[in-house]
């Protein structure tokens, strides 16, 4: 298998053995493609090194930014070049800098070849030929040796510090390898038999160190210096002849990465060959043909451009000329920078990435970097993208440049930032773990995405693409996306120009043709296609699309091969075919479209007339023609939106501006151009906006004036207005227009004015002017200019002092000043008009709400008598009382009543709202408000005086409501609170009934029947009272009496809650009650209480019944009632057949001892014979009664022996008190 690349580095081909065929495989789309321009490396751009000793290394300190260079006869020199300037326009790049250090440190006697910063301890590390290292400390201004070491046995070949500068390790060319701290001490050695030594690198983490051979071997050890493995190095394959290795740099993603998994390790020998690799053990690394020989190798500060610096032959030259060329992490070439001298030994970058440093011979060269950033300009909003250490994502920042606001986004895999009008596209990766919706148009995978975002960053539409968005532009209307072999228009949309036929059609646009698709080597003829055909994008093309542009009406694509092809819009056909003997890298057009400016990848600049018509040198009639304007170093360039003569363009550190292809005279500066419009240029410093992203500065963004606009003002303020108007005559601008008109203005020149406004079409200009005609005071006609240029003090001041205060009340009223209204009314000597003080208050009040200033506010509406946002501030304050004063001020039915209660309803507050709602004759509402707030009386109340029915129903919705949550009690209280007692007793008696089958303590279930029965006496009154309202006459109480018992009867499950309502007290009472007198003693009186619990068989359980019952026969000797007892315990069909047996063997020991006879009292007889006639029973005693005198209580109507009532204080069954 044979393998080989291309020199750019795009493409790895692969053929294998005797197959015939060759397969190319495109390398990963790089983060950055094509965006560096490089410019500098001028003569004047360089620093001499004194008796022209040669420089052997450079080395730019990152953070600090000083420069140490080391060369022969012990040369060692350190430098620090600062910008100085009082002009905030002139920053960066375009600042004049001079060297703020030059210091010679003295301490080498050899040749230096070897410097390192450790820049987060300030400190710098140098060797040189005789093995002899120093580290030099910064103390008060200087530098100064700190400490020295020589091993005196071999050279240092490199040395490399750790990416936390903690440790340093020193590899010898004869094997020896020391690893240090930064204290100085040493940590470890190694000798490394057999090998020389001449480079080393750490990994980001320090766990791993890679040490370069003389022989050109890479092996990799452990940070304890062990050895693990040798590293492959795809780059050599098929290599032949002897190579060494010209730099190994390991970028630590201190800045971050340009996109997650970035390769991060550049390897590259003197033979031009590069891998760029992931990690040390990565299997398909990038690999180059740089196709020079390389001296040395080093990463930007963000990882992001690898550097790579050596000769080069040149086929017109005998001698090899000094290169640098630059790449992507991907191997995608961005530019070549050539370098005066005879050889070049070193590079280093400045800290930010704008600047490169060069040792050649013995002179330091620098070149400026113009980084092609990711951003845009849309309206007044700068959109900026830039990595964080923190975040794989890119971090897009939207920056309104006029209210100083910041809007965020965090962008996955960000390809590129396009911007138009008030919009901007991002070009990203599509997410795989994000799914597409269905709608979305049928790709291979639809792996990238158009996002449309508005100026704050807010995502509109994205647009999901298979073809990769190597090149995008947009227009008003359109958005046109490019791969190297196939572009793709989208004819965008937002919701504020959509109408309603248009919105009922977007589901069908892809048919109408708003996405179109077409390859590069098609020739479309302008009818609507259907839907996009993505087969078309993967079919590959000889000539590559390398850039495209587009205005409202043109598309312009232009190839590797220097062909332009024009095509028409909306309805895409090809025009016509252009021809250019450049590659282009940018493209841009004028604002009509007739010329098209081209910007090459060596930034050389030039000039197409798309619709001349000229003879070529055959004779032949051809349109298009190149003109004859050309400038080279050129990095930006933006024509002017009026004015399809004017551009300007960034060449070096410098902005030129060309009317008709004229310069005028340059203007230093560094910036990027946002936009050129009325004259004037604006543009912002991105490279100082990138230092500290976070918070960028409304002072890097200038604004200048062409000539033309200068020199009119210059000469309105110092020649005249004739002189100027004949000026703009010759030149004319609708801004120079403008300028004059305003000039004239101040100068009540009205007829010149009228004449400019005229020219500039101003319509409102023109009618203002004409209203200025018809004022017969000169003063008033000051008055109106002042304020028509904005001097609103200067304007008030002048109408006042004419005695027209209600012209400026006027004026304070079309700027909205209402503050100023309001003190002009209070000062004027006259009666102010009452309607315009109301609407003064209120505005003002509505100026404080809006800001949440409620107590100021309140003053203003008060005075405004402004009800309704009087009650809001209210509301706001939480002045409830307030709130009620308000409320009863206002008239019955008056509309904001009903707003008020809702504001008492939502605070929870249910008197104040039922009293407003009623106020307001909603007395529905106002019982809604009481359910709402759990106030059922107060609803029950209200719907009862005002005959609503509905009642029942919502007590019942709300009750089931409290059921299905499980919360049976609070059930029970609402049908109380609501007078529904019947309802409540069916609920309690449920609980009781439950508690009961629970076994629960015996008292606790007492208690709940108790409490079920007193519901249900509660509902015999409240049926007697209702009965005994309807009945009159003398026989009203037993007519009630009657129609109550009657109407009980009615309801269907009233028999056992009214007939037997204490049965379950009852049983519970005795059960309790027998057990206390047994414990206490009591025998025969528990037996007596025990024989009452047969007849509630039915509440208590019988095999409980009985074994009290037994228990207390036994105790008082009543064996025969113990017998029976036993007998029914024997006989229960719920006990097991253990059980049984139990209670035979039990009752089998006690009657073989004691006969089953009772030894029976009299008094017992009527109890053990029951029946229908038998005795009242005492609830405290349970024994029965036999006097005729007793005490019945009135709740419950169980009666108590006479002599037992008196010790008692509450009666002993239901616990009412004892009357």
């Amino acid at each position: 298998m044979l393998e080989g690349w291309n020199r750019a580095g795009e493409q790895l081909a692969v053929s294998g053995r005797g197959s015939g065929r060759c397969r190319f495989f495109p390398l990963p789309l790089a983060a950055d493609p094509r965006v560096w321009i490089v410019t500098g490396g001028r003569r004047e751009d360089r620093i001499a090194i004194p008796n022209g000793v040669k420089l052997k290394c450079i080395s730019w300190n990152k953070d600090q930014g000083f420069i140490a260079c080391g060369g022969e006869e012990g040369l060692l020199k350190v430098l620090k070049l600062e910008t100085q300037t009082d002009d905030a326009k002139l920053r960066g790049l375009a600042a004049p800098s001079n060297l703020s250090m030059n210091q010679t440190l003295e301490g080498h006697s050899g040749s230096v070849q070897v410097v390192t910063w450790n820049e987060q301890y300030q400190k710098l590390t140098t060797s040189d030929q005789n093995g002899l290292i120093i580290v030099w400390m910064l103390y008060k201004g200087s530098w100064y040796e700190e400490m020295i070491n020589s091993r005196n046995k071999s050279v240092v070949r490199s040395m490399s510090w750790n990416a936390d500068g903690q440790k340093i390790c020193i590899v010898y060319e004869d094997g020896a390898v020391i690893v240090g701290s930064v204290d100085g001490n040493r940590i470890w050695g190694k000798e490394l038999k057999g090998i020389q030594l001449c480079h080393v690198a750490w990994s980001a983490d320090s766990k791993v160190l890679l040490f370069g051979m003389a022989n050109g071997e890479i092996h990799i050890y452990d940070n304890q210096g062990n050895f693990i493995m040798k590293m492959r190095l795809s780059c050599l394959v098929n290599v032949t002849g002897a190579i060494s290795i010209a730099g190994i740099h390991w970028y630590h993603g201190t800045e971050g990465y340009v996109e997650p998994d970035c390769p991060c390790l550049a390897i590259c020998f003197d033979n031009g060959r590069c891998q760029i690799m992931r990690h040390e053990n990565d299997q398909n690394p990038v690999l180059i043909d740089t196709g020079m020989y390389v001296v040395s190798v080093q990463w930007n500060h963000i990882g992001s451009v690898l550097a790579v610096a050596g000769s080069q032959k040149v086929a017109t030259q005998d001698k090899d000329v000094n290169t640098v060329q630059f790449y992507t992490p991907f191997g995608e070439h961005l530019g070549t920078l050539k370098v005066p001298g005879k050889q070049m030994s070193a590079l280093s970058w400045e800290g930010g990435g704008l600047k490169i440093a060069l040792a050649v011979d013995s002179f330091i060269y620098f070149a400026n970097i113009r980084p092609d950033y990711k951003w845009g300009h849309c309206s007044n909003t700068v959109v900026y993208a830039y990595t964080r250490p923190d975040r794989p994502e890119y971090c897009v920042v939207f920056w309104d440049t006029k209210n100083n606001e910041k809007y965020v986004k965090y962008v996955k895999s960000l390809i590129s930032v396009t911007t138009c009008g008030d919009f901007c596209i991002l070009a990203t990766k599509a997410d795989e773990s994000h799914p597409q919706e269905e709608n979305e148009m049928q790709t291979f995978g639809a792996t990238f995405v158009l996002v449309l975002c508005n100026s704050i960053g807010t995502p509109l539409d994205p647009k999901y693409i298979d073809i990769v968005p190597l090149f995008v532009t947009m227009t008003k209307t359109h958005v046109i996306a490019a791969s190297k072999e196939a572009f793709y228009i989208w004819q965008y949309r937002v919701a504020k120009k959509l109408t309603a036929l248009e919105i009922n059609q977007i589901t069908r646009s892809r048919k109408e043709g708003r996405e179109r698709i077409y390859h590069v080597d098609d020739t479309p003829s302008g009818s609507v296609d259907g839907v996009p055909d993505y087969t078309k994008a993967i079919q590959g093309t000889r000539d590559p699309i390398c850039a495209i542009t587009a205005s409202d009406k043109t598309l312009l694509v232009g190839r590797e091969s220097g062909t332009i092809q024009r095509y028409s819009l909306p309805n895409v056909g090809l025009i016509q075919k252009y021809s250019l003997n450049c590659r282009a890298y940018q493209l841009s057009l004028n604002c009509n479209s007739s010329r098209l400016a081209v910007i090459d990848i060596s930034g050389v600049l030039t000039f197409f007339d798309l619709d001349a018509r000229v003879t070529d040198s055959t004779g032949q009639q051809v349109i298009g023609e190149l003109l004859k304007l050309e400038r080279k170093d050129v990095w930006d360039m933006r024509w002017a939106k009026d004015n399809p003569a004017l551009f300007a363009m960034m060449e070096k550190t410098r902005m030129y501006v060309f009317r008709n292809l004229d310069p005028e005279e340059p203007i230093q500066t560094s910036g990027y151009i946002c936009n050129f419009e009325d004259l004037e240029i604006k543009s912002v410093l991105l490279d100082e906006i990138l230092k500290d992203p976070e918070h960028p500065n409304k002072d890097y963004i200038l604004n200048f004036e062409i000539r033309s606009l200068r020199d009119s003002r210059a000469l309105i303020e110092k020649v005249g207005i004739e002189d100027a108007s004949q000026f703009i005559e010759d030149n004319p601008h609708p801004r120079l227009w403008r300028l004059l008109a305003e000039a004239a203005l101040q100068k009540l020149d009205l007829c010149t004015a009228q004449q400019a406004f005229v020219r500039c079409k101003d319509y409102q200009g023109i009618k203002f002017v004409k209203r200025l005609g018809n004022l017969q005071s000169e003063a008033m006609k000051q008055a109106e200019v002042a304020a028509y240029f904005g001097r609103f003090e200067e304007a008030e001041r002048m109408y006042l002092d004419m005695d027209r205060r209600d012209l400026a009340i006027g004026l304070r009223l079309k700027l909205v000043d209402w503050f100023r209204v309001l003190h002009l009314l209070k000062t004027g000597s006259g009666d102010a008009d009452d309607s315009l003080l109301e609407q003064a208050h209120n505005a003002i009040g509505d100026y404080f709400a809006d800001r949440q200033k409620w107590l100021n506010a309140v003053q203003y509406y008060v005075q405004g008598r402004n009800q309704e946002r009087l009650a809001e501030c209210y509301y706001m304050l939480e002045d409830y009382e307030g709130l009620e004063n308000l409320a009863s001020s206002l008239p019955e039915n008056h509309k904001l009543l009903l707003e008020i209660a809702q504001m008492f309803v939502r605070v929870g507050m249910c008197e104040q709202a039922v009293a407003a709602f009623l106020k307001c004759n909603q007395p529905k509402a106002a019982v809604d408000s009481c359910v709402h707030l759990n106030q059922w009386n107060k609803a029950v109340e209200l719907a009862k005086s005002h005959s609503m029915k509905e009642i029942g129903s919502l007590l019942a919705r709300y009750a089931s409501h409290l059921l299905e949550k499980n919360k049976t009690l609070d059930a029970i209280e609402l049908y109380r609170k609501a007078s529904y007692f019947f309802d409540a007793a069916k609920l309690m008696f449920k609980i009781a009934d439950e508690e009961a089958k629970k076994r629960t303590k015996p008292l606790r279930v007492k208690k709940l029947y108790v409490l079920a029965a007193l519901l249900v006496e509660q509902y015999h009154e409240q049926v007697k009272s209702a009965q005994r309202g309807k009945v009159k006459g003398k026989s009203s109480e037993a007519t009630s009496a009657l129609a109550g018992l009657l109407e009980e009867e009615a309801l269907p499950t009233a028999g056992r809650f009214t007939d037997s309502a204490w049965r379950g007290a009852e049983a519970y009472h005795f059960f309790l009650l027998a057990q206390r007198q047994l414990y206490e003693g009591y025998v025969d009186t528990a037996l007596k209480t025990a024989l009452h619990l047969r007849d509630y068989e039915d509440i208590i359980p019988a095999v409980e019944i009985y074994s009290l019952l037994a228990l207390c026969a036994c105790a008082s000797r009543d064996f025969g009632t113990c017998s029976k007892a036993f007998i029914k315990l024997e006989s229960l069909e719920t006990l097991s057949s253990e059980q049984k047996q139990q209670y035979e063997d039990l009752a089998l020991e006690i009657f073989t001892k004691h006969p089953p006879k009772d030894n029976r009292k009299p008094e017992l007889d009527s109890l053990l014979e029951g029946g229908e006639g038998k005795l009242p029973t005492c609830v405290a005693t349970g024994s029965p009664i036999t006097e005729y005198q007793f005490w019945m209580c009135s709740v419950c109507r169980h009666c108590v022996h006479t002599r037992v009532v008196s010790s008692c204080t509450f009666c002993p069954l239901c616990h009412s008190a004892v009357g």
